[in-house]
């Protein structure tokens, strides 16, 4: 197995790399030097950047709009993205539903769905999760009942990210209330505009309006949204996950933080010594990146298998599993690193240094990264399935 990049990868991730800093506003770009919070237009507008350059779906097949780029292009495309700090877009049209319909779809359902999505003119969010049922995701409770060409959905989505700007949802939903759990689900695409959809967002404790509670009361949604067939939709919704799940890895982000924590350690705006100059603090730092390699060279290994036409399998919960917690800790190791100043509210002027302003709020936000995606527990008994055969996980 060859891990290493070819010639040919290398110029391209040097085009990349003077692309981002020719084409990143200004606005964005001071944003990034700061690993601030981009709100939604940033991002919407970052992701018309990337799609007038080609380079918003790069995971696209040419046939729906995507640049073709070979498994190792798309790497470094998205790792130099992630290095730059560029912001991430949203995942829910481009890496999810996008893919599925893709897959499943039918060419008419193709023609409609896709071409909105690439081009950022339709935001779209996830309907998996309920109040009671997110890790056990089959055991949801919102209904779709025929009647005649349409459905009519009820019930409740919770943990909807950024649903309040989303034109569409992918929802799963409970055609048949009768049979095994998993075998009466199916995959419906609703319209956020459609009257008895309500989106009501809640603030999180890092400070951003990412979640909302999704309501439907009596809605009515063509059958033409299916994707895939009556109450197959959890085929659907178990390919989607894997795409979810590898793109938590986080590595770049991991690297990010990781130069942010030595950022901290050097400081000495107190006027005392700074941290790296303690061994015990050098140490906690190589330690976090050692592990953090480690990661690199497991996502280099899944990258290998991909340029092979390899499928990603229980790997990508290996990825979710590692790369949520390496995530988690480069927080949790910022958080002591800036000692009194990460208790300060959110960007409190004079309290926090002006490039570690974010940290408290990442701290708080990214406790989730661990639950979502399939929480971590999940990833285990996927691990031990698949890769260890050991029974009833």
């Amino acid at each position: 197995m060859d891990l290493s990049f070819s010639a040919e990868d290398n110029a391209f991730r040097h085009e990349v790399r003077a692309w981002i800093r020719e084409s990143m506003p200004t606005d964005i770009a001071a944003k990034a030097e700061i690993d601030a919070h981009f709100d939604m237009a940033d991002v919407m507008r970052w992701h018309k950047i990337l799609f007038a350059r080609g380079w918003v779906a790069p995971h696209w097949p040419k046939r729906f709009g995507g640049p073709g780029l070979t498994a190792t292009q798309r790497f470094v495309l998205t790792e130099e993205l992630e290095l730059a700090g560029a912001p991430a877009l949203s995942p829910f049209g481009l890496s999810m539903v996008g893919p599925a319909i893709m897959q499943f779809g039918t060419p008419e359902q193709q023609e409609r769905f896709l071409p909105p999505i690439l081009r950022g003119d339709e935001v779209w969010c996830q309907g998996y999760s309920e109040p009671g049922s997110g890790s056990d995701l089959a055991s949801l409770r919102t209904t779709a009942r025929i009647d005649g060409d349409d459905l009519i959905v009820d019930g409740q989505k919770t943990w909807t990210t950024y649903a309040q700007y989303a034109d569409w949802i992918f929802c799963l939903v409970r055609t048949n209330p009768g049979a095994k759990k998993q075998a009466g689900i199916s995959f419906l695409l609703v319209d956020m505009k459609t009257p008895g959809v309500e989106a009501r967002p809640m603030l999180t404790i890092g400070n951003t309006p990412a979640f909302c509670d999704t309501f439907f009361a009596n809605v009515r949604v063509p059958r033409a949204n299916l994707i895939g067939p009556l109450d197959g939709g959890w085929t659907v919704a178990k390919a989607l996950l894997g795409h979810e799940r590898t793109l938590i890895a986080a590595v770049g982000p991991s690297q990010r933080m990781i130069r942010r924590i030595k950022r901290i350690a050097t400081d000495t705006t107190d006027g005392g010594q700074a941290l790296i100059d303690d061994p015990a603090w050098r140490s906690r730092i190589a330690r976090l990146e050692v592990k953090l390699q480690a990661l690199q060279m497991a996502n280099y290994r899944a990258l290998a298998g991909a340029a092979l036409g390899h499928a990603p399998g229980p790997e990508s919960s290996i990825l979710k599993l590692r790369g949520s917690e390496i995530y988690q800790q480069t927080f949790e190791l910022a958080f002591d690193l800036m000692g009194s100043h990460a208790l300060a509210w959110f960007n409190e002027p004079g309290v926090i240094p002006e490039l570690e302003q974010w940290v408290a709020s990442g701290y708080c936000y990214n406790r989730a990264t661990t639950i979502y995606g399939g929480s971590n527990e999940i990833q285990k008994n996927i691990i031990a399935k698949m890769l260890l055969g050991l029974p009833g996980a």
